[in-house]
């Protein structure tokens, strides 16, 4: 009987500027158009998704800006390309659902993580609406207040 192979897990990247700028309102999980070099690179964890978004255009998602960093040894043969706009596998109703959103003004479609699931690499796409300035800084005060809080909770008994 074969051996099983032990399937990779957990995320390859993730997109902390997109939470940073956007109120995320609904996400969606798309696989993604690979070559053989880009799979071999994000196994070993060489992707960036910074500035990257998601373009729909005549009825399919592409996802531009992301950067996958090709390997010296496994892209020898092959010309890489690491910026190139790679498509996005979502079904009819996603597609529609994100079109008919990112119509409204104010919405965008960006990339908010790279991760494995069994052994296929996904994108988690996410519909947000952008942040106002105030709105950034609105939400960094309420997040230094709660860490604040937890030290406050966590250094209760230990105080003489």
């Amino acid at each position: 009987m074969a051996k099983q192979k032990k399937h990779p897990t957990g995320t390859i990247a993730q997109n902390k500027k997109a939470r940073h700028d956007y109120f995320i309102e609904q996400r969606f999980e798309a696989g993604m158009v690979l070559a053989g070099w880009e799979v071999k690179s994000l196994r070993a964890g060489k992707a960036q998704l910074v500035d990257s978004y998601v373009l729909l255009k005549d009825g399919e998602a592409w996802l531009l800006g992301s950067h996958i960093t090709p390997l010296t040894t496994a892209s020898t043969h092959v010309i890489a390309d690491p910026t190139r706009s790679r498509k996005l596998l979502l079904n009819k109703r996603e597609l529609e659902k994100l079109f008919a959103a990112v119509q409204q003004k104010g919405y965008a479609c960006v990339c908010t993580s790279l991760y494995w699931s069994k052994h296929l690499i996904k994108c988690e796409i996410a519909l947000g609406k952008g942040k106002k300035e105030y709105d950034k800084r609105d939400t960094e005060r309420e997040r230094d207040a709660g860490r604040e809080l937890q030290r406050a909770v966590r250094n209760k008994g230990k105080e003489d």
